[in-house]
């Protein structure tokens, strides 16, 4: 007999009354030039790097995320959020997007001062970027609805004001390169959701920011900081 149970991690598909169960979260790093270059990294496009979140810090947009502990400097990045709905391995690049149940907009929080003490120090970044809640994201969008993006605009705003303000056809990576250099590390499993990196503008956020954001022919997304 189990000693407790687990309540799964969903999240809804627009126009549905289906939920996506989470399985595993992906991110990617320094997808976007402009962004790489604020963070005073070498531009030069190279192989795609990963790091994950546990899929219970997904929060659906709408809701509240407290200020998480031990950092001072929690900053928001927008990103393209990819759900996997076909499994696969070393999927080849023509095959790829054959695996892509559907998109979402999501947000990538991060304790910043936690991620550079962890660069500088050499160390895992889960406590910058698996903290709880700390992966909101709007509801999942099928391709058969939308399609599968590769340009649009994508932005976020805090209380109002445009932080970030790019368009998809930025990513250094493409929707379909970054899944299959994913496969090639991991199966591709459905439930698995990727995060596909964040454009220029990350900032600071403080408690009660309201923050929204959205991304051209997909959705928009909305969070408050307490």
């Amino acid at each position: 007999m189990r000693i407790f149970e687990l309540q799964p991690v969903t999240v809804p598909v627009a126009g549905t009354d289906d939920e996506f169960p989470v399985r595993r979260i992906y991110c990617i790093g320094r997808n976007y030039a402009k962004h790489v270059a604020e963070m005073g990294c070498d531009i030069k496009r190279s192989k795609p790097f990963f790091f994950g979140k546990p899929a219970d810090a997904i929060v659906l947009t709408g809701g509240t995320v407290d200020y998480p502990s031990r950092t001072s400097n929690l900053h928001h990045e927008i990103e393209l959020v990819v759900a996997i709905g076909k499994s696969g391995r070393d999927v080849a690049l023509e095959n790829v997007l054959d695996h892509v149940y559907g998109y979402a907009v999501g947000i990538d929080l991060t304790r910043r001062d936690l991620q550079a003490e962890a660069k500088e120090k050499g160390r895992p970044w889960e406590p910058a970027k698996g903290f709880d809640l700390s992966a909101p994201i709007s509801p999942i969008h099928r391709v058969e609805d939308v399609g599968h993006p590769v340009q649009g605009r994508i932005w976020l705003a805090v209380n109002g004001e445009i932080r970030q303000d790019a368009s998809l056809n930025e990513l250094i990576w493409s929707v379909a390169e970054s899944v299959a250099e994913l496969s090639t590390l991991f199966e591709v499993v459905p439930g698995d959701l990727l995060y596909t990196g964040t454009p220029a503008g990350v900032g600071p956020l403080e408690v009660g920011d309201e923050v929204t954001g959205g991304i051209e022919g997909i959705d928009e997304i909305q969070i408050t900081i307490r």
